[in-house]
């Protein structure tokens, strides 16, 4: 079924980045999309949404109040859609967020109870970068995330963990020197980038940071090629297709464990198909990786 509501999930999504080159790489959609999409918005409502100037871009008061407008219509499209049905029987769509990693790793075993209990539901399951994640979800871009644990998740957002890994030094398996004095690849924004800022403060030190990619997989492609020591999930550098060609750097104190769970929105919960696999995970989530 087409989703109805993809303009305003784009415009809420550009209401918080103000940056239209940040919302088209998170949705998805080329800027030319993006800004045909907001200039039908501008046309059918008769008014600017955005300003666009040399200080960049904001929201018009006009933008203000529709902001206010498209998230009670996206709030009220999925109580109608989903009002009272059978639970032994629900139908409809889920849609799920998780990195290519995590698909790989966790959603089999994650998803496969409620793909048995609900046959009927369709799963949509989404990647891309998991910096990505939870904004994501907290605008309404999905129903559910698997993503990595944040110390603070947004008061909006509940988490239960399934899996916990250690974040893990790695570096080109034949580099002549052990690596931890760098250069280093490092995620250029997200947990994982903020793990890694927290324990080279515990080291006293600032990084030589050599390169930033956006996604793990291309960061782990960047160390094999001997751009310099990155910092990664076990879990990614397990289900990596270059882990042959790197060898894990050992550390001393090692960096923190990084917990990952499956999240939604609290308000979602009374919704029967995020209810349904809210309760499934719990009962079924896999195993913790690496140690505790």
């Amino acid at each position: 079924m087409r989703d109805d509501h993809r303009e305003l999930r784009l415009f809420l999504h550009l209401a918080q980045t103000l940056n239209f080159g940040r919302t088209s790489l998170d949705c998805h959609v080329s800027p030319a999309t993006l800004t045909r999409t907001v200039q039908r918005l501008e046309a059918g409502l008769g008014h600017r949404l955005f300003d666009r100037g040399p200080r960049g871009v904001s929201l018009t008061a006009e933008g203000h109040r529709f902001r206010e407008y498209a998230v009670q219509a996206l709030e009220l499209w999925r109580s109608y859609r989903e009002e009272h049905p059978d639970p032994a029987r629900l139908t409809g769509r889920l849609a799920v967020f998780a990195t290519v990693t995590a698909c790989q790793a966790l959603l089999p075993d994650l998803l496969g109870p409620f793909r048995a209990a609900h046959p009927r539901v369709r799963l949509d399951l989404r990647t891309g970068d998991a910096a990505a994640a939870l904004a994501r979800l907290d605008e309404g871009e999905v129903d559910a995330a698997v993503a990595g644990i944040p110390p603070r998740l947004p008061e909006a957002l509940v988490s239960r963990t399934v899996a916990v890994t250690d974040l893990v030094l790695v570096t080109a398996r034949d580099r002549p020197d052990p690596g931890l004095d760098g250069p280093f690849v490092l995620p250029q924004r997200g947990l994982v980038r903020d793990a890694a800022d927290r324990w080279f403060r515990t080291r006293g030190t600032a990084p030589d940071v050599a390169c930033e990619p956006d996604g793990h997989e291309g960061l782990l492609t960047l160390v094999a090629l001997g751009c310099g020591t990155g910092v990664v999930p076990r879990l990614v550098l397990e289900h990596s297709a270059v882990r042959d060609r790197l060898v894990v750097v050992p550390a001393d104190p090692a960096p923190e464990p990084f917990p990952i769970g499956l999240c939604v929105r609290r308000a979602d919960l009374r919704r029967p198909s995020v209810a349904a696999l809210w309760s499934l995970a719990q009962v079924s989530a896999p195993s913790g990786l690496g140690p505790r």
